[in-house]
């Protein structure tokens, strides 16, 4: 290598994490500004019911779980920087379309209709989002810093989340809701081209540019992807990740209302406290990369111990605040639970990438299906074991759930460890 070209190449790649915290950031601000355009306009002008846009929110998370995997074959053939491009662009679009249908339709049954075909073919277009961030990470950043870039790139994705009700509903404000929509999609096709001019740099076309970073084991380079559903450490690191998904997502669909209707605090305060959370996962999950890179360079197969003290952590931290009586203590453990969860998070996509060497895409997806899929069950199995048990058993289940998907990490074997065998 020449004289200086390292430093270059490492200047290079963390460009390229921010530029992917910038498209993750724009991507999960356009999820969640559906749900905010709801709440603010849509549900009372067009006579929508609750459970209606529910069922519009449903529909991009269901697509975008469904298709996951195929939005990781995607990655694989044509690489992380082209996947991720057209994934912006696309989702520009739709998420413009959504606007545009504001002003084309009047009938709020037309409406409902149109929201559930856009959103949800938006769901389709976003698949490659996680996986080929992951993908990239893991074939330009160095090996000691991939857990903190995965870590901060889905930190900047809770951010956008965090921040979706001020930055959306201000904009919806401004310019109503269709225009909020059209200006945000002109944003995210931006924020796609500039990706897709910074990424041919790094891969360039043709050149299999995108092949497998040099410390993957030789063995996995050659897995097919087929083998990727028999892989036992993969098929586990999935169900733990379902763990996680279970988790966040009931912090995202439940404690605004566990704050509100449950403890009586408010609608402001409960709107503010149920902020918070997300926030300090934001924080958590750079904090946990740095600590699993850490752990991988000094405790070799051993470095596991990250993501599995986070989950332990978090499920511990949960049960304490359920049982604290004080809003400020409960808003407290519940924010440390969430973003001591967080400092997992880097740990997965690494693990993933590593799993399927050079399928990596396919193998990230199939853990975010996983992911994705514990996701959906914590809306359903929340309200309805709370209504037999009560609320703080509902969400007392987190704590199970998350103490189960720390067990499975027991049986993966990735890593430093793992590549010295090969």
């Amino acid at each position: 290598m020449m004289p200086g070209q390292e430093p270059r190449r490492s200047s290079r790649a963390w460009v390229t994490v921010a530029l992917l915290m910038v498209v993750c950031f724009v991507s999960h601000l356009n999820r969640v500004s559906m749900a905010v355009a709801g709440d603010q306009q849509l549900i009372e002008k067009y006579s929508i019911s609750p459970t209606q846009m529910g069922a519009v929110y449903s529909a991009f998370l269901f697509v975008y779980t469904i298709f996951m995997i195929p939005g990781g074959f995607f990655i694989d053939r044509v690489g992380p920087g082209l996947a991720l491009s057209t994934m912006a662009i696309l989702s520009g679009l739709f998420g413009a379309a959504t606007g545009a249908l504001g002003w084309i339709i009047s009938s709020g049954a037309q409406l409902w209709i149109g929201l559930l075909l856009v959103r949800g073919t938006m769901g389709l277009c976003t698949t490659p989002l996680h996986p080929g961030a992951a993908r990239s990470v893991g074939l330009w950043v160095d090996p000691n810093r991939r857990t903190l870039a995965n870590g901060l790139v889905n930190g900047a994705a809770l951010l956008g989340i965090a921040s979706c009700y001020s930055v959306f509903g201000n904009l919806i404000r401004g310019l109503t809701w269709p225009g909020a929509f059209i200006l945000m999609g002109a944003v995210t096709i931006g924020v796609g081209l500039i990706w897709r001019k910074h990424s041919s740099t790094l891969f360039p076309r043709g050149a299999a540019s995108e092949k497998p970073a040099s410390d993957l084991a030789s063995a996995a380079q050659r897995l097919h992807w087929q083998s990727l559903f028999r892989n036992r450490g993969l098929l586990l690191l999935t169900v733990s990740y379902g763990a996680v998904g279970y988790f966040q997502y009931l912090f995202f669909y439940w404690m605004h209302f566990y704050f509100d209707k449950v403890l009586h605090l408010g609608a402001t305060r409960s709107e503010y406290y149920a902020g918070i959370p997300p926030l300090v996962m934001a924080v958590g999950m750079p904090l946990g990369g740095w600590a699993g890179d850490f752990a991988r360079r000094r405790c070799g197969r051993f470095w596991v111990i990250v993501p599995i003290a986070g989950m332990v952590g978090s499920a511990v931290l949960l049960a304490i605040g359920i049982f604290a009586t004080s809003p400020g203590w409960i808003v407290a453990w519940f924010s440390l639970a969430l973003g001591t969860l967080g400092m997992s998070e880097g740990s997965f996509w690494v693990t993933a990438v590593e799993l399927g060497g050079k399928e990596g895409g396919t193998s990230a997806a199939i853990c975010n299906t996983g992911g994705n899929a514990g996701g959906m069950l914590a809306p359903i199995i929340t309200p309805w074991v709370s209504g037999i048990w009560g609320w703080p058993v509902g969400i007392g289940v987190g704590s199970v759930v998350c103490l189960l998907g720390a067990a499975c990490w027991l049986g993966i074997r990735s890593g430093p460890a793992r590549a010295a065998e090969a």
